[in-house]
């Protein structure tokens, strides 16, 4: 079969934002700031001619899309990964030095503070990614995170705990996703539509409760204590990277530990094939004996629970009290997601971190006072989605089984 072009094409006509930057550039020069408290030894600033960067953008653009066509056309294959990756680092490298012309980018603080914004988008993701890998379509992951950071800051509001409310939370969005499993797998109802309701019901159930007993006593429900970031020595002091990774608070390494226990799950146990096999043919894994209903329950709420944990992320880990609709729809960027990386956990993790660096972008081109309209970088996340999903990841289809009911005969 004779591979499509459509990759190829997506690389090229992306190649003119490369070439737009180059021709375009005022030749400013642009400051990066490297260097942060904890470093072990301290990189030196340097800077970028916004001419030269564009340059080099565009000419690494550019050769992977002519060695795209070439791998297309001569040898019938694929662009490789790695290539669309140098493709991607290369625009994102040009267009931040051309932003930030004139003035400095802390990287460390702009990569920590995407990552800070990813974090539920990561959680929200996982939990897609198990829900759809059995077979049930999870539109309700934001209000799975809702219910995770409105219990945890009353559970831990309560017992001056925040482990019980990161219990809590987990408890919280695991019974969310109970309920979603429960129409869906027994009562045969559109998973899309169930998905659709428990969002509208989740937000005004919260709303409701914040309104009616929150702000009425907020000492009482609504005060919850924060995690304190954790240094790791030595890693969370390497330059650039150490501090971004490595000086986090406890959620967050545990969604280190989440995607990568995720992944295993999925790929390397028994239980992930059962996982698989169930939401790509169910009725030939019930023939083999395995039991359908409870795999689906199970990975549904597996998954509730850690977007549960996400939404603890939003009480627990950043504002420190709960607020109306405070996920701000970063359930269905999950699920955009989640689409991006092809249900694979780390590939959705690794879509999430591009999302949030999206949405951290426009805060630190508001500081600097870039004429770059904070419009366009709030759309920035979802345009990236449709693009990558038109051409670059290629033809994208989750499990074959996904929304439709199995009825057992």
């Amino acid at each position: 079969m004779k591979q499509s072009l459509r990759t190829s094409i997506a690389l090229a006509v992306l190649s003119l934002i490369g070439l737009w930057l180059w021709v375009g550039s005022t030749g400013a020069v642009t400051k990066i700031k490297t260097a942060t408290e904890t470093d072990i030894f301290a990189l030196p600033d340097f800077a970028i001619d916004t001419k030269i960067s564009g340059a080099v953008a565009f000419v690494l653009m550019a050769a992977v899309a002519i060695k795209s066509f070439y791998f297309a056309r001569k040898l019938n294959k694929k662009t490789p990964l790695w290539e669309i990756l140098i493709f991607g680092f290369a625009m994102i490298f040009g267009i931040l030095i051309s932003l930030f012309a004139g003035a400095t980018m802390p990287i460390s603080a702009l990569l920590s503070g995407s990552l800070a914004l990813a974090v539920p988008l990561i959680f929200g993701s996982l939990a897609g990614v198990l829900s759809e890998r059995v077979g049930i379509v999870n539109i309700s992951i934001d209000s799975q995170l809702l219910a995770g950071a409105f219990i945890s800051a009353m559970t831990a509001t309560l017992s001056h705990n925040l482990y019980v409310g990161l219990i809590g939370a987990m408890i919280g969005g695991a019974l969310v996703s109970w309920v979603l499993a429960t129409f869906s797998i027994k009562y045969l109802v559109d998973q899309i539509i169930v998905g659709v309701v428990l969002n509208v019901l989740i937000v005004g159930l919260t709303s409701f409760l914040y309104s009616t007993l929150f702000a009425e006593n907020v000492e009482l429900f609504n005060q919850p204590p924060r995690f304190d970031r954790i240094l790791i020595p030595l890693l969370g002091q390497i330059p650039v990277i150490g501090p971004v990774l490595f000086n986090q608070t406890l959620i967050v390494y545990l969604m280190y530990l989440a995607v990568a226990g995720v992944w295993v799950a999925l790929f390397k146990t028994r239980w992930g094939l059962r996982v698989r096999a169930v939401g790509e043919y169910p009725k030939a894994a019930d023939t083999v004996g395995i039991n359908v209903f409870r795999t689906r329950y199970m990975s549904v709420m597996i998954g509730g629970a850690l977007a549960g944990l996400g939404g603890a992320f939003f009480t627990l880990g950043q504002v420190g009290a709960f607020g109306k609709e405070m996920t701000n729809g970063a359930g269905y960027i999950a699920l955009a997601a989640m689409i991006f990386g092809r249900w694979n956990p780390i590939y959705a993790a690794f879509a999430g971190l591009l999302f949030g660096f999206a949405q951290n972008l426009q805060y630190g081109l508001a500081i600097i006072g870039s004429p770059v309209p904070s419009e366009f970088l709030l759309m920035l996340p979802y345009a990236l989605t449709a693009v990558a999903v038109a051409g670059l990841v290629g033809k994208v289809t989750g499990p074959a089984a996904a929304g439709k009911p199995y009825i057992k005969s």
